[in-house]
């Protein structure tokens, strides 16, 4: 079925005005698209990338004129995964439309960008820095009673041994990744940590008896494990502290983003805002499938759905009604590029799933749909107008 065909009965489908046979045809081609197709995006996104025709399809929005024989079409799980699939076809329609002006911009090197991996350094109190990508495999580390082991995985693994006392003063390590790094720890209590590019974790060597408290900045999820002790689990950001006994939660902490925002998916956890002397606010108690966001001045509340900010953990981005530069902002932290912008961004919002280990042309080629020029120089990625050369 050609582009305009589709429009036609993409058309017909948003009056309520196709036919048996038209219905059909449509379930058949999107059937057939699924099959061929592993980019998961909205149907929202498929009107961004044709005519202003398709700008009113929505995930998820049911027309109060729609017939019954209509909605079916969304019930069924394999026609919304073929539906999703229909943004490949406007994106080859835009990539060809536009290969000429903007494909030997930045298609030949941005195919040479690769995703990131397990990239961090280790920092020890006593200003020691092991690389841990190059590190070896094993045991890196015995003191105080204290082993730190790296694992095949891209792990760090802190465990105590016979020769450790409670006793001895902890100390001070940090974890940082890179942009366009990745990496696990398992802290000494058993509470795992998974930290996102462009990140940094502050912990102790152990625990005492007295509280769990760490210190990140960027993004990072937690798997907080209970403690016999019952300490409760600290993590300091910009702005914001929180505190926990056990759950998993993710925690979205960047200089660069407008404010923190904490998303819980197990347990409780209470979120502080910090104020300019170092005091605390009164905290505000989270409970599963809601987000915190605190800025400078502010702590609100929303409800979300917790996958959408813990996908970058199973290695996709995941993105909600997100404007150009916060999608950019995600992919230069990722793909270690510096991103510029010329001229009047278009005011559009994407919402999709991407694989986090597609190369860096890749993922531009699905956000054509933005109806903006490309060019690379080198790692710098230079973003404007469409109409601009």
């Amino acid at each position: 079925m050609n582009r305009i065909k589709a429009e036609e009965l993409i058309k017909k489908y948003k009056e309520g005005n196709l036919s048996a046979d038209e219905k059909l045809v449509l379930e058949k081609w999107y059937a057939t698209l699924e099959e061929t197709s592993n980019l998961h995006l909205e149907p929202g996104e498929l009107v961004k990338n044709l005519d202003d025709i398709w700008k009113t399809i929505e995930l998820n929005t049911t027309l109060p004129d729609k017939k019954p024989v209509i909605k079916t079409i969304w019930k069924r799980v394999a026609a919304i995964a073929a539906i999703l699939s229909l943004v490949i076809i406007s994106v080859i329609y835009f990539s060809s439309r536009s290969k000429e002006s903007q494909g030997s911009d930045y298609r030949s090197i941005a195919k040479t960008i690769k995703p990131g991996g397990n990239k961090a350094t280790l920092t020890l109190s006593s200003g020691e820095i092991i690389i841990l990508d190059s590190a070896s495999n094993g045991k890196l580390l015995e003191k105080a009673g204290i082993s730190i082991t790296k694992t095949a995985d891209g792990q760090i693994i802190y465990t105590a041994n016979g020769n450790h006392k409670p006793t001895d003063k902890p100390l001070i390590n940090t974890i940082t990744t890179p942009t366009g790094g990745q990496y696990q720890i398992q802290l000494p209590d058993g509470s795992k940590v998974w930290l996102n590019a462009q990140s940094s974790l502050r912990y102790p060597s152990f625990f005492n008896d007295k509280e769990r408290l760490v210190t990140l900045t960027g993004e990072a999820y937690f798997e907080i494990a209970k403690s016999p002790k019952k300490q409760n689990f600290k993590v300091t950001t910009i702005n914001q502290t929180l505190e926990v006994l056990g759950t998993h939660f993710n925690i979205n902490a960047y200089s660069n983003e407008a404010s923190v925002k904490t998303t819980l998916l197990e347990g409780q956890v209470k979120v502080s805002r910090l104020l300019p002397d170092k005091k605390v606010e009164v905290p505000l108690l989270l409970k599963p499938g809601q987000q915190s966001i605190v800025s400078a001045k502010t702590l609100n509340v929303e409800n979300v759905a917790p996958a959408q900010f813990t996908a970058w953990k199973d290695g996709s981005f995941a993105f909600k009604d997100a404007d150009l530069k916060t999608v950019m902002r995600t992919l230069s932290r990722w793909y270690n590029i510096n991103v510029s912008y010329e001229g009047t961004i278009p005011n559009l919002e994407f919402s999709g799933e991407l694989n986090r280990n597609l190369n860096l042309d890749q993922i531009l080629d699905v956000l054509s749909f933005y109806q903006v020029h490309f060019k690379m120089e080198g790692k710098n990625l230079i973003v404007a107008p469409s109409n601009t050369k």
